[in-house]
Formats: C-alpha cells, structure tokens, sequence
C-alpha cells in the first residue's frame, strides 16, 4: 500500500466511469508525449491493466492518470485534457447515442435541441462525471461538485477543463457548431465545485 493510501481517508462507495476516460487520455498522451513518458504516468497512477473498453472502470483510476499527468506536465495537461474530452465525446456520439435521436438533435434548432440533449446528459452524466454531482441549471449552464464524490485528494484543474471539452464536442457536433462549453472561475481557490456556460459565438 502507499504511503497516500495509508494516510488518506477510505473513500466512499466506489464509482464507476466510462472506460474512455482513460483510454481516450492515453490516445493522446501517446501522440504528444511518447510511449516511455505515457508508461511512466501510467505506473505512477497505479494503472498496472488498461481497460478493455468493455466494461466499466473505477472512477479513482481516471482521476490518478489525470492527476499524475498535471504533476508530469502541469502545462500540457490542459491541452491533452482538452483532446481527451472532445474524443470522449465522439466515442459517446458514435456509440451511447442513438442514431435516430442524433438524426434529430442535428436538424432541431439549437434551441430545441439544447434542453433534449441536456435532458439525456443528465440521465447518463455519471458515466463520465462519476461520483461528481451534475446540476444542469437550464440547457445552457450546469455544475458539476466533486464533494460528493468524497475525493481523497482535490482533482487537477485539467479534470475540470477536461468536463468542459466534452461539452463542449457534443453540443458542437448535436446542437450549433458554434457552441463553447467554458468553466466559470470559482470565488473559493481550490473549491470541488464548478459552474459551466455553453454560449454560441
């Protein structure tokens, strides 16, 4: 066991996530940091068996990767974050949509199609929020709290813009592709929760 699991506090229930999680992030570590640097992170995540992409994973996994990533390259993080979520989000598109509703939802004004795809979102949030808590306020802004996940430790800034880019991908492929899913600064440094906006430019 390690010294960080002996001292923090057992988490809670464990939750489940979305294999891609962490098989998309690794796509693009792979291409911008190599294949020794990308074993390197994933041994320092504890991540001994990749996910076959069958089958669900525990959330803790995804959180070490993203976590031991902003500590190997706190700057590149963000940009392989970024990648990371938008091919989450193609996954979902091509393969947890159904063909017909994206049929739809890309010929629907975007003010039609932004509450349906919200409404779904919702159903199927913690498939890649996990043990987050997703709040959507209207089709438009929503929040996601990682207090209720019970995190031993805070997540990295990059898990947070990687929720973004998500968002992000799937209202630009199923809504307007001029949509931009942005997070709003909290006023609490270091604070679990994040507000988000999705606005058309």
């Amino acid at each position: 066991m390690s010294s960080e699991a002996r001292l923090l506090p057992r988490r809670r229930a464990e939750a489940m996530i979305g294999p891609n999680a962490v098989l998309k992030a690794l796509e693009v570590m792979e291409e911008r940091l190599g294949h020794a640097e990308t074993a390197a992170i994933l041994a320092d995540a504890q991540i001994a068996r990749l996910p076959s992409g069958a089958h669900m994973i525990p959330e803790i996994e995804a959180l070490r990767l993203h976590r031991r990533l902003a500590l190997h390259d706190p700057i590149g993080a963000w940009g392989i974050a970024e990648e990371a979520g938008a091919r989450t989000a193609d996954y979902i598109i091509a393969h947890r949509i159904p063909r017909a509703a994206g049929w739809l939802l890309r010929r629907l004004p975007a003010r039609l199609a932004a509450p349906l795809l919200m409404a779904a979102i919702r159903k199927h949030a913690w498939t890649f929020i996990g043990g987050g808590a997703f709040t959507p306020a209207d089709a438009w802004h929503f929040a996601i709290d990682r207090a209720a996940a019970g995190d031993r430790l805070p997540p990295p800034e990059s898990l947070f813009h990687w929720y973004a880019a998500v968002f992000t991908r799937l209202y630009r492929v199923l809504v307007a592709p001029d949509c931009i899913c942005r997070m709003i600064e909290p006023d609490v440094p270091c604070d679990t929760a994040r507000s988000y906006a999705i606005t058309r430019s």
